[in-house]
């Protein structure tokens, strides 16, 4: 089992030198990989729910921001070399699905094929609003948009005869150097996210979810896999606990379960608070290096 690492990155660290700091502690250390979110506005008043807290609101002020994930994982790609690089996760419906497959190609290309590309639907139709992207159908425009990808990232030419996003032929290049194409990560508790990672993804992205919460979404993606005529051998699942925490009984509970990779959340404001941050997870690390 592998033990990648959530740091959702703001403001309220010291930009370029908190990422310097981070990578090489990292890989120092033996974690598989860093997965950073994605927001590119928030708000102060919103009625969109958080589905992952209590009272429906983000954990975070809205004037902490979020650096965007491509340029945060481009960074780290330059002050690491073999840590793997994810969104956990990009919002894909409300981006031009051309610039995020060119984005994903081009890092995975200049980082020695490290990306995994985790995606979801969104949960904040604020933000849609704000990008002018329709809230409505954005799980077709996913669908569409993940084919999309597939066919710039492995075609000489590439088009797509899409309802929401039809393609002309066009050549987009350097291709990833991942082979087809990285890892696509399908994030979301739904039927709908888990009906998705079964017919497109490399793995499902679970989120807030213990190891007891893991065995019902687990049994609602192998039904779904069974659907598309694939199996859970298919796909990788990747658990974050989130504020759950974590602890090396748990890592032994995801890993009974078939976890793949536990994305254990990193909290470290300061570049001198992430030694700590990471040292206090090392038995977990031990754990899943034995599970």
């Amino acid at each position: 089992m592998e033990l990648g690492l959530f740091v959702p990155l703001t403001t309220w660290q010291p930009g370029g030198a908190f990422l310097e700091r981070l990578g090489p502690e990292i890989e120092q250390r033996g974690f598989e990989s860093v997965w950073v979110p994605e927001h590119v506005v928030l708000f102060d008043d919103y009625a969109s729910p958080y589905p992952y807290s209590d009272d429906g609101k983000l954990p975070a002020p809205p004037e902490a921001g979020m650096v965007e994930p491509f340029t945060a994982l481009t960074y780290l790609a330059a002050v690491t070399e073999t840590v793997r690089l994810g969104t956990g996760i990009c919002l894909l419906p409300q981006r031009n699905p051309i610039y995020t497959a060119k984005v994903v190609a081009d890092l995975d290309w200049l980082s020695g094929g490290r990306v995994d590309l985790g995606v979801g639907v969104g949960w904040l139709k604020e933000e849609f609003d704000a990008l002018q992207v329709p809230w409505e159908a954005r799980g077709k425009r996913a669908d569409e948009y993940l084919q999309i990808l597939k066919t710039l990232w492995t075609d000489d030419v590439s088009s797509f005869d899409g309802d929401v996003y039809p393609l002309a032929p066009v050549r987009m290049y350097p291709k990833p150097a991942q082979q087809p194409h990285p890892p696509i990560h399908i994030g979301g508790e739904s039927d709908a996210a888990l009906r998705r990672a079964a017919r497109h993804g490399n793995g499902w992205y679970g989120f807030n979810r213990s190891p007891e919460q893991v065995d019902e979404g687990l049994a609602r993606l192998e039904k779904f896999l069974a659907d598309e005529g694939r199996s859970r051998a298919d796909v990788q699942v990747s658990i974050c606990p989130y504020f759950q925490g974590l602890t090396p009984d748990m890592v032994k509970a995801y890993a009974d379960r078939g976890v793949n990779r536990i994305i254990s959340l990193l909290i470290a404001i300061q570049p001198d608070d992430i030694p700590s941050a990471l040292d206090a997870l090392v038995p977990c690390l031990e754990a899943a290096q034995r599970a």
